[in-house]
């Protein structure tokens, strides 16, 4: 087996920073790629919590200008990972979300934090640093983009790059003014490279200079290729469809493990589904629910917003009531949405719970308590919500869309698949389908020996990352292969 190195660069890495999935996924890939035969080193910027967690980093490189301040790179480890750490405190050391004021607001020089992110991981993809000198450089995100685009326009030899795409309606546009002060050169703006509707976009940067692209499932690797599901990139992709390719995501089995949580409140196995009981009490008495046995009780944790489809289950919400289940939700976002569904639990106590925010803690909790988990998204690149509701025994209600396709087999289709059956699927992604689904799974829940065989299948389902990492070890070498 061939050793690979591979830099990957990301915007926030789990358990140090997280507001998203690419957390999970940049924070749980490396240590289940080191079992096939790939180093894996993560780039991150130096937000304030990162640099107190890496006080005793060793300090590898320092300028004393760096995109206008001065800034240092460090190398060290935290839980299990090896990174690299662009400290640059005018851009980086500000408090809160990484991308965001507290008034919800991009950071006006975004532009130039995520530059210089890039700009550094090209450096050490030319050998910056001669004791880790990659063979590949994996960037994620739009915020990684211009990584691939940075090497490209330098005529060094440079590592293999790939791009992956977490999510295409985040895509990193800004001025053409930029281009000058990020030290790109003005001959790439145009729309055969950096030029996007009169601006330059990251991830158009990426997704045109990236040796291989990537998304995170089949399905949505297949939908970004149309002129919709690609918001705008869908003709790029369609030309660059030779080197796409959809990798699910998987989840960290030891962080996601019914039988070791420290979060809730009663562990259980595969074997013994008997105190997931227990765990519906306690989830109960969280969100002021009812107690209840057999009430199903369905649990959602999402951020608000259109693309969820959390509108859409606001309007099955008189199913959700006239079929006796109750709903716990978990989640932020659309203001709109957020006071809609504290109106709807102020007006029906006891039925509905909702609580504005996140917490890992109630995360945990939810998937171990909730009776089927709904996820009713209009697109979703991957998801990982259902993957965790698979680990403990709650029964998936999702929309056919992306990833969500890919994971979840609908009880209608279990023997024309050969998989057998571990939730409940809907499409069109409407209200009046989500209901209908809704109603199934109530009929199901009602039939004992039907929704242990949905539970069970679900637990016995892999949702770690050992099969995707083979997937991205493939992909490195077939890239090096292609290169030699």
């Amino acid at each position: 087996m061939t050793p690979v190195r591979v830099l990957a660069v990301a915007s926030e890495v789990y358990p140090i920073v997280k507001t998203g999935g690419l957390a999970d996924v940049a924070g749980a890939l490396p240590a289940a790629l080191k079992a096939h035969g790939v180093e894996m080193r993560t780039l991150m910027p130096g937000y304030p919590d990162v640099t107190r967690m890496l006080a005793g980093a060793e300090e590898i490189r320092r300028w004393p200008d760096y995109f206008g301040g001065p800034g240092r790179l460090f190398a060290g480890a935290h839980d299990g990972l090896d990174l690299f750490v662009l400290d640059v405190p005018h851009l980086y050391a500000r408090p809160g979300n990484p991308y965001v004021t507290s008034e919800g607001i991009d950071w006006p020089d975004n532009g130039v934090r995520f530059a210089a992110l890039a700009r550094v991981a090209a450096d050490i993809g030319h050998g910056l640093v001669p004791a880790f000198v990659p063979d590949v450089v994996h960037a994620h995100d739009w915020q990684a983009g211009l990584a691939p685009a940075y090497l490209h326009y330098d005529n060094r030899p440079r590592p293999g790059t790939v791009m992956t795409i977490h999510n295409m309606a985040y895509q990193g546009k800004f001025a053409p003014e930029l281009i000058g002060a990020i030290g790109l050169p003005w001959h790439s703006f145009n729309v055969n490279e950096l030029e996007y509707f009169g601006g330059i976009s990251f991830l158009k940067a990426g997704l045109q200079f990236a040796d291989r692209i990537t998304t995170v499932s089949p399905t949505y690797a297949r939908e970004i290729q149309s002129d919709e599901g690609g918001m705008g990139f869908g003709g790029l992709l369609r030309a660059r469809a030779g080197v796409l390719s959809g990798i699910l995501n998987g989840i960290d089995i030891s962080v996601w493990n019914p039988q070791e949580d420290p979060h809730i409140a009663y562990r259980f196995g595969a074997e013994d589904l008997t105190f997931r009981a227990a765990n519906k009490a306690v989830l109960q008495q969280q969100f002021n629910l009812d107690s209840s046995d057999e009430a199903p009780l369905l649990g959602v944790i999402s951020r608000l917003s259109w693309q969820k489809g959390l509108d859409l289950l606001l309007e099955a919400i008189p199913t959700i009531l006239g079929e006796g289940m109750q709903l716990a939700l978990l989640g932020s976002g659309d203001r709109d949405l957020q006071e809609a569904y504290q109106a709807a639990a102020r007006a029906n106590p006891g039925r509905i719970g909702v609580m504005i925010g996140y917490d890992e803690i109630l995360a945990h909790l939810i998937q171990a308590g909730s009776d089927a988990l709904i996820v009713p998204s209009r697109f979703e690149p991957c998801g990982l919500t259902q993957l965790c509701a698979l680990r403990y025994g709650a029964v998936p209600v999702v929309s056919r869309v992306g990833g969500l396709e890919d994971t979840i087999v609908d009880v209608g289709e279990a023997d024309a698949s050969g998989r057998d059956a571990t939730g409940f699927k809907f499409g069109p992604v409407t209200a009046d389908a989500l209901a209908g689904s809704l109603r199934k799974a109530n009929i199901a829940f009602h039939d004992k020996a039907t929704w242990r065989r949905l539970q069970r299948n679900g637990l016995a389902t892999d949702v770690s990352w050992r099969n995707r990492a083979g997937d991205y070890a493939a992909l490195y070498r077939g890239l090096m292969a292609a290169r030699a």
